[in-house]
């Protein structure tokens, strides 16, 4: 078979963004008005998890979940949860490059959705600025991978 046989033999990479939008958010002050009235002293926490699901004809919904919980001087100042999601339709691609396009590029389109979202609802609640700053996604999914392989040579072998 040649090279143009079996260039055409193969599925056509693509990879096309057909929706992005905010599937949930949520945003809490608990301590109002009294966070207000005392010396701004933030600790911040960030939560971040990614969900997929499969869907029909080679399209994939990707979440993008983020949780923000700030404390100022050991109190509740607020909570921000958002659920950042998107379609993408995906063909043409080895699992391991599937699984790459979802797990790292697809939240690294979605992050800066989330982020405005973040921003204003943050500046809605009469808080300090919250900008976050850039994710590398590539990174986190490299690191995952190596985690997955030392815990799968960690594992007993069993006895024969």
């Amino acid at each position: 078979m040649s090279d143009t046989t079996a260039a055409a033999a193969q599925e056509e990479q693509q990879f096309i963004i057909q929706r992005i939008y905010l599937k949930d958010v949520s945003f809490e002050a608990p301590s109002s008005p009294s966070v207000f009235t005392e010396t701004w002293d933030p600790d911040t926490d960030l939560d971040l998890n990614t969900h997929v699901n499969a869907l029909q004809n080679s399209n994939y919904e990707v979440e993008l979940i983020l949780t923000i919980t700030v404390k100022s001087n050991g109190h509740p100042a607020f909570l921000v949860e958002v659920k950042q999601a998107g379609v993408f339709y995906i063909t043409g691609y080895a699992p391991e490059h599937l699984n790459h396009l979802l797990a790292a590029y697809c939240p690294n389109t979605l992050f800066p959705y989330a982020r405005e979202v973040i921003a204003g609802l943050v500046s809605k609640g009469s808080f300090p600025e919250l900008h976050l700053s850039p994710i590398n996604f590539d990174a986190l999914y490299v690191r995952r991978l190596q985690e997955q392989m030392e815990r799968g040579a960690e594992a007993p072998s069993q006895p024969a």
